[in-house]
């Protein structure tokens, strides 16, 4: 419970500086029943690189929730993926996602969430963030999170969202956020 009120954080409605690993880390508790082996495949690896950053003004909630709206769809790609594959091919090739946080000057940090699933095709890439796109089955997504990501890292933050994939390998989404919001 204690995760899922940090996650929210429903009683905080402005700036507030907040320590972007603990809602990195409250996320992942959230999504933690996705992350465990089940009779088909071997656990989701976490990886975490988290470099020493100071706290960052932020909507928490908000924030919180772009960290969720990618992971989940990282971990639907990798269990698309894996749907794919034999145990054996997921054991010798597991799936990761791998957690890098740094400061990239005195003034910003930058967050990057990686999976090494099967990437996203370029056909379909410039569409990422539009309203409504979805490439998950009818009932399964509606096409809202990674455009209301989009709104609340650039709009409502004055940040940067941004992704790389490589078809077959995996995608990469980096959130750049400055320290100090310019109110």
């Amino acid at each position: 419970m204690l995760s899922l009120r940090n996650f929210s954080r429903l009683d905080e409605s402005e700036y507030k500086a907040v320590d972007i690993h603990e809602g990195i880390d409250n996320s992942l508790m959230i999504l933690q029943d996705r992350l465990k082996a089940t009779d088909k495949s071997p656990e989701i690896q976490i990886i975490k690189d988290y470099n020493n950053l100071c706290n960052v003004e932020c909507y928490a909630g908000q924030i919180n929730q772009v960290f969720m709206n990618i992971l989940v769809n990282a971990l639907d790609a990798l269990e698309e993926l894996n749907a794919k594959r034999t145990y054996q091919e997921i054991w010798d090739n597991p799936s990761s996602i791998t957690i890098r946080t740094s400061a990239i000057d005195s003034q910003w940090v930058k967050i990057s969430i990686t999976d090494n699933g099967s990437g996203i095709p370029k056909s379909i890439q410039k569409q990422i963030f539009n309203p409504f796109f979805t490439t998950k089955p009818v009932g399964k997504g509606t096409g809202m999170g990674m455009a209301i990501s989009y709104q609340i890292i650039t709009e409502k933050h004055g940040s940067k969202l941004e992704f790389a994939s490589t078809p077959g390998k995996g995608t990469e989404f980096v959130i750049q956020i400055p320290i100090q919001q310019q109110v």
